[in-house]
């Protein structure tokens, strides 16, 4: 299924600036199983959307999305990290803006490793509910609670609505590039201290257990007290037009056939980062 339910005048590749690869793996979560059936009801979904943007005053579809065959590697971790670090530098060099849609976390790993490699100067921005630090769990260093770790070899990250962690996490803890989620509530100032701890160029690691349950209950673990919507959707754009955003994944749907809002929302929201990456680009 395309995203956006796009007809082939604004989904074939040639024509497309922007590129979705779908990673339907779940090989590595630790509670609520299903992150893997995320990617397909998040293309459902947006078959669903209206494509004109209210705030934005924008149509992002007509700049083309070429939705990718879905990587299906289900052996281990490893492979499937390293089967998306290979699809998605191959499109990075055809010059197309990829966004990759999960699954668990720990599908961004080979996407941020050939993003870190593309371009210079990188941070990555995690908006999530843990920390990810842990160096190895479970026996594997490309667990999903392992991402941000990793990421910590090719460059540095800043860290937004953080409220879970074990306690050998902390060590490894950068105190000034860390947002907990219990001190954004009061006001917006955070925002703005946030972006300057991002460099020039920023990759977008949105899990959305970052997001309150209230909000999006259908994720592998739902923690109380995450961010909001326009909450989210303000930082987001805020980060876009203060910086070049240069790739993003939005990762562990898991979703609830009895409750779609979550699906439509996770679509929604690729929308949205995509029509302010893309607002003011010729």
């Amino acid at each position: 299924m395309n995203y956006g339910g796009l007809t082939k005048e604004f989904s074939g590749f040639a024509s497309s600036e922007i590129v979705i690869i779908p990673v339907p793996y779940d090989g590595t979560s630790t509670w609520i199983k299903g992150a893997d059936k995320g990617p397909a009801a998040l293309l459902e979904a947006s078959a669903n959307m209206e494509l004109y943007d209210i705030e934005t005053d924008s149509e992002v579809y007509k700049k083309g999305i070429y939705t990718s065959k879905a990587i299906r590697e289900n052996n281990n971790p490893e492979n499937m990290a390293e089967a998306v670090y290979t699809k998605t530098i191959n499109y990075l060099n055809e010059n197309k803006f990829v966004v990759t849609i999960g699954g668990e976390h720990s599908v961004s790993i080979g996407a941020i490793k050939a993003h870190s490699e593309k371009f210079s100067d990188v941070t990555v921005l995690q908006i999530d509910a843990h920390t990810d630090l842990r160096p190895e769990y479970e026996g594997s260093k490309f667990n999903h609670a392992c991402v941000m770790s990793r990421v910590s070899e090719w460059c540095p990250s800043v860290q937004v609505g953080i409220r879970s962690m074990d306690v050998e996490e902390k060590k490894y803890v950068v105190p000034g590039n860390i947002f907990y989620a219990k001190d954004l509530h009061a006001n917006d100032d955070w925002m703005d201290k946030a972006i300057d701890r991002l460099s020039a160029n920023v990759y977008l690691t949105f899990d959305l257990d970052g997001l309150d349950p209230s909000v999006l209950p259908a994720t592998g673990t739902p923690e109380p007290g995450g961010l909001y919507w326009y909450q989210s959707i303000k930082f987001l754009r805020k980060v876009i037009e203060n910086r070049n955003l240069i790739g993003f994944d939005v990762v562990e749907l898991c979703p609830d056939e009895n409750n779609r809002s979550s699906d439509f929302l996770a679509a929604k929201l690729v929308y949205k980062i995509l029509s302010y990456k893309f607002l003011n680009s010729k």
